[in-house]
């Protein structure tokens, strides 16, 4: 009981599989970590937006940057841009908003909003604050040619091909970090006396035993959910959205522009996503089935898709359903789940893989362990997790509830204050008298900290209602919205095309 764990089994691989063996891996060489990959479970591969924690990630497991960009159709994003949340109007600039990854100037120090609102309220609060707007609409990517590997110039995250993604880091983790990697069907979960997980019977190997086993089997769940039964915390009277159509798209011109951000469109029912990879887009409808059919689903992305030039001839979408919501626990007895297994929400801010990456350092963290000391290391995991996931549907319902649409009850029950979180309940009477700040949260790392709050309340056309600043707080201010606007100078004067640093890093690595 009290010896150090020494192997690991995580079944299932995909993006979440193998980031978290890479991880294990990297920093704790001692262990014996052993993923069995299934043929016979298809890859859901439409997680293709990280946070800028994904660079330090792969750093911390030995990749290239350089070698990813070439290796898995990677470009850079540089956060969101939200048309048509607010009014429904998608084609007009006053009804679009930025989530940019850079922190505002003078966050933290400067009563930013408050000054925003007194001097320059006209004009959208992320444009004012950050240059990052304006290098995206300029079309500019994050770093220069000369920026090493994981520097740069504006804060970024990335965009890839999920499925080439896994397949790299399998190939990381198999050939550089000594991962044993096993592909067989896993028909039975053989249990020790004590309830714990003894080993995984599978068809072609045999049992293989392990001391700690991460479900990383996706939406099945195949330890978290089938064999222990743990149930998920339903989120579906929060967040409505249930369903998803996914298609990858060819640019009509090969030497179309690639978006620096993710584009979000919201429309009658759910909002489309629109991820720009330097050979294609991939673009999916997600909607909630208690307020739209399929049918209309799939008009409503074939209709965006139309809009946006993307070719006639094109794939057919294909459906994909889930329940909204995460794990009453996380992790039962020498089992957690990471990944797809843990939960699910909804796409929108990229969430998903932010939080594999969170389970994952954790689990280094809490290395060595032994199965003495296991049940204190859950109970916290547990427990934080939990905390997490419920801070991450704050954040997402805030894009909703703001909204000013009324052309369907889609919009109108994201309205209802019955619908919302009790927590945002009680901070936004308290962000109508100030802005977001770092106490209202529990976590130094927090997955969407206070500032990612005000831009998205100030994008959606929430005004707090300030006191006047005196003259010294204004000046102050005033200094920061002037460096943001020297910066944009610069920046989007210096930086190159978005494309072409990416087709310099392709022939740099060829």
């Amino acid at each position: 009981m009290n010896e150090r764990l020494q192997a690991v089994v995580v079944l299932g691989g995909g993006s979440a599989g193998w980031l978290v063996s890479a991880l294990l891996a990297a920093e704790h060489p001692e262990l014996r970590i052993t993923v069995i990959e299934s043929t016979d479970v298809p890859v859901i591969g439409v997680g293709e937006g990280t946070w800028p924690s994904m660079r330090d990630t792969l750093r911390r497991i030995g990749l290239s940057e350089t070698a990813f960009v070439r290796r898995c159709q990677v470009a850079f994003k540089q956060g969101s841009r939200f048309d048509g949340w607010l009014r429904g109007d998608a084609g007009s600039a006053g009804d679009r908003y930025y989530h940019p990854f850079m922190l505002p100037v003078g966050h933290g120090d400067v009563d930013l909003a408050a000054a925003w609102q007194a001097t320059q309220a006209g004009r959208p609060y992320a444009d004012v604050v950050s240059p990052s707007v304006q290098i995206c609409e300029a079309g500019r990517a994050p770093k220069q040619v000369q920026t090493p590997d994981f520097g740069a110039v504006a804060n970024y995250a990335y965009h890839f091909d999920a499925g080439l993604f896994g397949l790299m880091l399998r190939e990381h983790a198999t050939g550089v970090l000594g991962v044993q990697h096993l592909v067989d069907h896993v028909e039975a979960v053989m249990p020790h006396e004590n309830g714990d997980i003894a080993a995984l019977r599978t068809r072609e190997h045999g049992d293989v035993a392990g001391d700690l086993f991460i479900d990383c089997s996706g939406l099945a769940a195949r330890l978290i959910g089938e064999h222990y039964g743990m149930p998920l915390k339903s989120e579906r009277e929060v967040l409505f959205n249930d369903a998803a159509l996914p298609v990858q798209v060819p640019y009509a011109q090969p030497d179309a522009p690639v978006a620096p951000c993710t584009v979000a469109t919201a429309w009658a029912k759910g909002w489309i996503w629109d991820i720009g990879l330097p050979a294609r887009r991939g673009v999916g409808c997600v909607f909630s089935r208690a307020h739209a059919s399929e049918d209309e689903a799939r008009a409503a992305l074939q209709a965006y898709l139309d809009a946006t030039g993307a070719p006639a001839e094109r794939p057919a979408p294909r459906l994909i359903r889930y329940d909204p919501g995460y794990r009453q626990q996380f992790w039962v007895r020498n089992c957690v789940a990471v990944g797809l297994a843990s939960g699910f929400i909804e796409p929108l801010e990229a969430s998903a893989l932010a939080l594999v990456e969170l389970s994952a350092q954790r689990l280094c963290a809490e290395l060595p362990m032994s199965r003495a000391s296991m049940d204190a290391v859950a109970r916290r995991f547990n427990d934080d997790f939990s905390y997490r996931w419920a801070r991450v549907i704050d954040f997402l319902k805030l894009h909703y509830l703001l909204s000013q649409r009324d052309d369907s009850a889609y919009w109108r029950d994201h309205r209802d204050p019955a619908t919302w979180p009790e927590r945002l309940r009680e901070l936004l009477p308290m962000w109508r008298l100030r802005p977001p700040a770092r106490h209202d949260f529990g976590r130094i790392d927090e997955v969407f900290p206070d500032a990612s709050y005000q831009y998205v309340l100030y994008g959606m056309g929430f005004r707090p209602d300030t006191a006047p600043l005196s003259p010294a707080k204004l000046q102050a201010a005033q200094a920061c919205f002037d460096e943001a606007a020297r910066q944009v100078r610069r920046l989007v004067g210096g930086l190159p095309g978005h494309r072409s640093l990416l087709a310099h890093l392709q022939q740099t690595a060829s």
